[in-house]
C-alpha cells in the first residue's frame, strides 16, 4: 500500500491552539478524518484572518480548495489541546499550498499528531474561473 508522505516546510509563520471538543470524536472515540479536516479549516481561517484575509476576500479574488492530504501520526482525543502551525508556500500563477502541523500539547512537550496540506486556487466565483494569485497576498503569506 502506498502511503501519503507530506514534507513540511521548516518554518511556520502562524500558529493557534484548539481544544478537541466532544463533537469532534467519531464512533472510535477519537477525532475522525472529517473533524481533522474541520480543525485545519479553522486553522486556515485564523491564518488568513491574521493576514487580513478570508477565503472569500483574498485581495481582489477568492480561494477555493483544489486538494487536501492528511498524514495521521497519533490519535487526537477529547480535551487534547492541539497546536496547529500553518504556513503557505509553493506559489505558482493560480495558487499555492498551505501546510499544517498538528501537535498535542503535553506540558512543555509537543507530540506530532498529524501533517496536512491543502492546495488553494485563486478563484472568481461569479465568473467561475481561475484567477492569478495577487502579488500582495503572495508577499504577505510567504513571509517567514
Amino acid at each position: 500500500m502506498q502511503r501519503i508522505k507530506i514534507n513540511l516546510p521548516e518554518n511556520f509563520n502562524f500558529s493557534t491552539v484548539i481544544k478537541i471538543r466532544i463533537t469532534d470524536l467519531n464512533y472510535g472515540g477519537h477525532v475522525g478524518n472529517d473533524s481533522f479536516l474541520s480543525l485545519i479549516h479553522e486553522a486556515r481561517q485564523q491564518f488568513l484572518n491574521y493576514f487580513g484575509y478570508s477565503e472569500l476576500k483574498f485581495e481582489n479574488v477568492s480561494l477555493i480548495m483544489a486538494d487536501a492530504a492528511i498524514e495521521f501520526k497519533k490519535e487526537l482525543n477529547y480535551g487534547d489541546e492541539i497546536k496547529i502551525s500553518v504556513t503557505a508556500s509553493a506559489f505558482d500563477k493560480f495558487g499555492f499550498d498551505i501546510f499544517y502541523q498538528l501537535e498535542i500539547i503535553n506540558g512543555e512537550k509537543l507530540i506530532l499528531a498529524g501533517k496536512a496540506k491543502t492546495g488553494m486556487l485563486c478563484y472568481d466565483y461569479q465568473n467561475k474561473k481561475l484567477m492569478a494569485v495577487p502579488e500582495e497576498a503572495k508577499n504577505k503569506l510567504g513571509q517567514e
